[in-house]
């Protein structure tokens, strides 16, 4: 059953009750990553692998997004500041316990390539507060694996 969340803005990442932070430096520049995370919203499939379908919806200004285990949430992009930050705002979604929940991906240059932060911020029920701490490691590790796999599809694209 999908559920509407409390719509919350971009402030929500830095206080949200609950803030995970991940951050991993890739070669592309900032600007070929933005690229990949905010215009080819249908490509995240290709390098995230929790994501089965990923789409554009109100030319652009939110987005569909389907998870491996059927979750699915219907998004509003927040923020789409070229090179520096996407970020979007969870709305609808089937996944049980979050009340509020926004990512904010940061990219700063690094280098000759970029650093990339992931912000999941959220907030819920309890036991959805404490999957998501308990799942934290599990969290980082699928960044970085996404991150690994988007740096590697845009070296082929740039090659």
């Amino acid at each position: 059953m999908a559920r509407r969340l409390r719509p919350v803005g971009l402030d929500f990442a830095e206080t949200a009750p609950l803030r995970l932070v991940f951050a991993r430096e890739v070669a592309a520049p900032p600007e070929v990553v933005f690229r990949a995370l905010a215009e080819d919203v249908p490509g995240w499939s290709e390098w995230f692998s929790a994501v089965t379908l990923a789409r554009p919806t109100g030319d652009g200004a939110g987005r569909e997004i389907r998870l491996r285990g059927g979750t699915r949430f219907q998004e509003t992009v927040l923020v789409a500041e070229a090179p520096e930050v996407y970020a979007y705002r969870v709305d609808v979604s089937n996944a049980p316990g979050p009340r509020a929940l926004v990512e904010e991906w940061r990219l700063t240059p690094a280098g000759k390539g970029t650093r990339v932060q992931w912000t999941f911020a959220a907030d819920g029920a309890a036991p959805f507060r404490l999957a998501l701490k308990l799942g934290r490691a599990g969290l980082g590790r699928a960044f970085r694996q996404a991150v690994t796999a988007l740096d590697r599809r845009l070296a082929s694209t740039r090659a």
